[in-house]
């Protein structure tokens, strides 16, 4: 309890000397982002990419801080960091204060159920069927607010449900070839990696049937989302925090 109360303290002290210092104008302003180290290339790299532009045009430093982000953005609130990329599973309105967030787009999973499956060839299985299944997810560390979120989706269809956890977290290939020789049906369950339905004007087609014996279909109705968003202190200073506006805008 100590450890924790005196890293709070330590980190308030450290970001009350930054500000200090960048209000008198001594020193470069800093920029510290905290980043889960599960997002999805589709979505970092253009991020981080943009916000490292925006940053350098405002001549202003960017320090990363790989961590994971819980639904309250705790490194953000207790001020270990200036700014976080990650996940909302309620709209932005809801985040505890003194956050605020700026969101990038809508994100959901890829599924993969076994090729055998009557679903497969088709390319949607409806939640009814996912939770017969034993879905690996997971683990619930690496992002606990998603994690939450879709476990209280699935568990809405059988209150009975839970994920079981991946034995190889970061090896999709590895985890497709378990879940394939499972004792039992099994479906894969990714995080976020893919934007939420079809475009606008777009009609989705049914997925191939996959490689070896294990199929790539989608959720119906696209239940399970989480909202790519910036998120940031309210009291980070307005130059900063244009740069985030600035990267979302780009």
């Amino acid at each position: 309890m100590l450890l924790a109360a005196a890293r709070d303290v330590l980190a308030a002290a450290g970001h009350a000397v930054s500000q200090t210092r960048q209000a008198a104008g001594l020193g470069r302003p800093e920029l510290r982002i905290a980043l889960p180290a599960d997002l999805p290339d589709s979505l970092i790299v253009p991020t981080t990419s943009r916000l490292r532009s925006a940053a350098k045009a405002a001549q202003v430093a960017v320090s990363w801080l790989e961590t994971p982000l819980d639904g309250e953005f705790s490194p953000i609130r207790q001020r270990r960091a200036d700014a976080g990329l990650g996940w909302l599973t309620a709209s932005p309105d809801a985040l505890p204060a003194p956050l605020e967030a700026i969101s990038l787009g809508r994100f959901e999973p890829e599924v993969w159920i076994p090729s055998s499956h009557s679903s497969a060839r088709g390319g949607v299985i409806g939640l009814d069927e996912l939770v017969s299944l034993d879905v690996i997810h997971g683990p619930r560390r690496a992002s606990p607010a998603t994690y939450d979120a879709w476990l209280g989706v699935l568990r809405s269809v059988d209150p009975r449900f839970e994920f079981t956890d991946p034995p190889f977290r970061h090896s999709l290939p590895m985890v497709l070839a378990f879940a394939a020789t499972a004792s039992r049906p099994a479906a894969v369950l990714t995080g976020p990696a893919v934007i939420a339905g079809p475009p606008p004007g777009v009609t989705r087609l049914p997925r191939p049937a996959g490689t070896g014996h294990m199929a790539q279909v989608h959720v119906a109705d696209h239940p399970l989302t989480a909202t790519a968003a910036l998120v940031w202190n309210s009291d980070l200073p307005r130059p900063l925090q244009q740069i985030l506006f600035d990267t979302a805008d780009g």
